[in-house]
């Protein structure tokens, strides 16, 4: 009797010890380039336009919130994500805007930071380098574990996959390139919405 209380406190304690919070840094960062045969402002327009993210990223389900035009600054949109095989939903607020240079949200999942992604564009020749990073830290030991023997590099090629799509759909013409408008909204030269005017 007394071994089956052993055994269970030391399961009890090896399960706490995989779900405690990670008293070290753990934080990983993923980096993808990519030349695309189109402008910045182009470019721009439309990866910073979240209705557009489904289009050319596998990870990224469903947008929901504001999700018709570039983001500004401090503005917030709700994405239904499938992550190395995991579903989730998280809010990502843009942090940081500098058009068309960079641009960078954070995301919440239940309220708490879950990483950040940022896009830094910039001329080459008469398209655009792009360069895509996700950033997020291991929240416990078993992700932890998890991230360095799957999940890493499971979202090291969805994130191949998504700047090979973009690439294939702003080279493929303006048609499929077009960012999403809302009705009676007209389309910036270059080919994103009018900005909205903020109070």
């Amino acid at each position: 009797m007394k071994r089956w209380i052993v055994a269970l406190l030391v399961v009890a304690a090896i399960v706490g010890l995989a779900l405690a919070p990670l008293p070290i840094d753990d934080t990983t960062r993923i980096h993808t380039t990519v030349s695309i045969d189109r402008d910045p402002d182009a470019v721009f327009a439309y990866i910073t336009t979240p209705a557009n993210w489904p289009k050319w990223h596998p990870s990224s389900l469903a947008v929901s919130g504001a999700t018709d035009h570039p983001l500004d600054l401090g503005e917030q949109v709700t994405e239904d994500f499938l992550v190395a095989g995991r579903r989730g939903q998280v809010t990502w607020t843009v942090v940081e805007r500098e058009p068309p240079e960079r641009w960078v949200i954070a995301g919440e999942v239940g309220g708490r930071p879950r990483g950040a992604v940022s896009y830094t564009l910039e001329s080459a020749g008469p398209g655009t380098r792009f360069d895509r990073e996700l950033v997020y830290a291991s929240p416990t030991l078993l992700f932890a574990v998890l991230n360095r023997f799957g999940i890493r590099a499971k979202v090291e090629r969805e994130s191949a996959e998504a700047v090979r799509r973009l690439k294939a759909v702003l080279e493929a013409g303006p048609a499929s390139a077009a960012p999403a408008a809302a009705p009676g909204r007209a389309p910036r030269p270059g080919g994103g919405p009018q900005p909205r005017v903020h109070a």
